[in-house]
């Protein structure tokens, strides 16, 4: 079995016009399982569309994807949104919380479809918020969280399937520095128990967090050295 979870080569994304627009140029990467990687650029240069093709929510264009070592673009609409809901945990900087809904709930969201019973659904939700110290705040209405507090909901939410890949994109970006620090030490908590880590950031300090960096501009990736040989 492939120690790369994911494989990337020559995969482009164009989306059509008119004109067509280039969102990711040709572009190789690999990625090994355990591994904790930051995918740095501007705004508008390509990470949330990396990050969606990473995903299985956009085909690429061009090229090939292979995750755990099948190929993607062979797979049906049906495996693949099976891969995302099983094996893909996906945190935003929106956090995409039901506000009216409890802590628990929409947790256990992140099993529905995947045919886990209700109760089974609700005290894995309960033991994925104890494991982002929310133990505590399970039956309270994410409306009334703060934006710490939701973040790490949503954190919950992605663990919850207990997935080989977390994908983070823009974490931070809502935060103040101190509950940014909470949720990055959370994360880095994840990598050093062996979760694959891929965290989308224009953040150098966020970046600098994970153990490889990868800049993209203008669609274009650029695989850089470790993060301990930058300083």
């Amino acid at each position: 079995m492939t120690s790369e979870l994911i494989e990337l080569r020559g995969v482009a994304l164009t989306y059509p016009g008119p004109p067509p627009v280039t969102a990711l140029r040709p572009a190789d990467l690999d990625v090994r399982a355990g591994e904790y990687v930051a995918v740095v650029g501007r705004s508008g240069s390509g990470k949330s569309t990396l990050l969606n093709v990473l995903a299985l929510i956009d085909r690429p264009t061009g090229g090939t994807y292979r995750f755990a070592g099948a190929d993607t673009g062979a797979m049906g609409e049906a495996e693949r949104t099976s891969i995302r809901a099983r094996r893909i945990g996906l945190v935003f900087q929106a956090f995409h919380l039901i506000g009216h809904r409890t802590a628990v709930e929409n947790v256990a969201l992140g099993l529905l479809y995947q045919g886990v019973r209700r109760r089974q659904r609700v005290d894995a939700a309960r033991e994925a918020l104890a494991g982002v110290g929310l133990g505590d705040r399970g039956d309270t209405a994410t409306s009334r969280l703060s934006g710490g507090e939701r973040q790490r909901v949503a954190i919950a939410r992605a663990l919850v399937s207990e997935p080989s890949l977390l994908l983070c994109d823009e974490p931070t970006g809502n935060l103040d520095s101190e509950t940014a620090d909470t949720v990055l030490a959370i994360i880095d908590r994840l990598h050093a128990g062996g979760l694959t880590i891929v965290m989308i950031t224009h953040d150098a300090e966020v970046a600098a967090r994970a153990g490889r960096l990868v800049s993209i501009m203008d669609g274009v990736l650029t695989d850089r050295t470790d993060a301990a040989d930058r300083a």
